[in-house]
């Protein structure tokens, strides 16, 4: 079996776990090893790959710099070493980045950041404007206010909502293990490394051990659930070793890997949920040049809206509806209603005018909308 080649890839997703990145006995960053990841990274950069990184570590930061004893923290204890440990870890990742003379911005996000459709939009919408001005996202969960009920629980889950958010080709989870075995290699000594995964069967979730290192949260199990996550929405994944130096380039020299296959693209997959899996808040009413210019290919703008019902929110998934009242597709709106019904029929610069703001000012824009064709709502346009 085959598999894609690190050259092909546009966007790439790259997570970092606390024990590559920390030395848990002193406490401090693994400088060297950070510097070979980011020489890579910045070589992935200079090709105009955009590069996003999921870095854990907080925690451990923190820890080490308020001298916190070994053992398990409770709960206000973890958010108030991460509020610590948050900042050095950006400082960090920022020094190094600056030396390729790349900028970065911090992203702290909570579970709700990826589930609630509106804060889903504005985390989505930050991290393209970066990606835009060529800056290196550096991403992790907001540990001081994420609590036990409501946390992705490891950073591999993050990464991978992280990645299908902002529509990446590819996501690499470094590991402390080079990928995917047939039994846990430490225990059993004829495993096997699977080099491909075509698809996450139960045969293969049964494989993943629940071996877990003493800083990180996240073992083989939780690497399975984010190559569910990422997969089914478009975005291809790989286990790869991360104690190595230059992990990426060892990628990209044909290193050992497992590779997590999808059969979709990140826009495919993102309009198929668009299509399926949301509840529309609202109706849209357009006249025919709207409906001619949707089927072209265009984002929807004010001045096609004839009508609109229902209640909605920014990022409220809504039914867009011809003259005839059959139904042209669906999407996620970018206004509320109220500044939705002052700006219908209106021109993009009335618009603006209106709403005293500029900037986008499509009513949906194209990468948010399924349009239907003949068979009912076409998900691959």
């Amino acid at each position: 079996m085959s598999h894609p080649k690190l050259k092909n890839f546009r966007r790439i997703v790259v997570k970092v776990g606390s024990s590559l990145l920390i030395d848990a006995a002193a406490g401090e960053v693994k400088t060297a090893w950070l510097e070979a990841l980011v020489a890579d990274i910045a070589s992935l950069h200079k090709e105009g790959r955009d590069i996003l990184i999921v870095s854990s570590g907080s925690i451990a930061l923190g820890r080490s710099k308020l001298k916190l004893s070994s053992g398990t923290l409770k709960l206000e204890e973890s958010q108030a070493a991460a509020a610590v440990g948050q900042i050095a870890l950006a400082r960090i990742w920022a020094k190094t980045l600056e030396q390729h003379g790349i900028g970065t911005g911090q992203i702290l996000v909570t579970l709700q950041d990826t589930e609630e459709r509106r804060r889903y939009l504005n985390a989505r919408s930050t991290i393209s404007k970066l990606l835009e001005w060529r800056a290196v996202p550096v991403i992790n969960e907001n540990d001081t206010v994420a609590t036990n009920e409501i946390r992705y629980g490891d950073n591999d889950r993050l990464a991978a909502r992280v990645a299908t958010m902002t529509s990446a080709d590819l996501l690499i989870l470094l590991s402390d293990i080079d990928g995917l075995y047939t039994a846990p290699p430490g225990a059993n000594p004829n495993a096997k490394l699977i080099p491909v995964v075509d698809a996450v069967t139960a045969d293969i979730e049964a494989m993943a051990g629940a071996a877990e290192s003493e800083l990180s949260r996240g073992g083989m199990r939780t690497k399975i659930e984010a190559a569910k996550i990422a997969t089914s929405a478009g975005t291809h994944m790989l286990i790869a070793s991360g104690k190595i130096e230059h992990p990426l380039k060892a990628i990209a020299d044909g290193g050992r890997c497992t590779w997590f296959l999808t059969p979709a693209n990140p826009v495919t997959a993102r309009k198929r949920w668009i299509a399926g899996s949301l509840e529309p808040k609202g109706t849209l009413i357009i006249d025919a040049g709207a409906v001619a210019a949707l089927y072209a290919g265009k984002s929807l703008l004010p001045a096609g809206i004839v009508r609109i019902d229902g209640d909605f929110a920014r990022g409220d998934a809504v039914i867009v509806r011809g003259p005839d009242g059959h139904e042209i597709g669906r999407g996620l709106v970018a206004y509320d209603v109220e500044n939705a019904e002052l700006i219908k029929g209106r021109s993009s610069s009335d618009a603006a005018r209106i709403l005293g703001v500029s900037g986008r000012t499509e009513m949906i824009h194209r990468d948010d909308l399924v349009v239907a064709g003949p068979r009912g709502l076409e998900t691959g346009k």
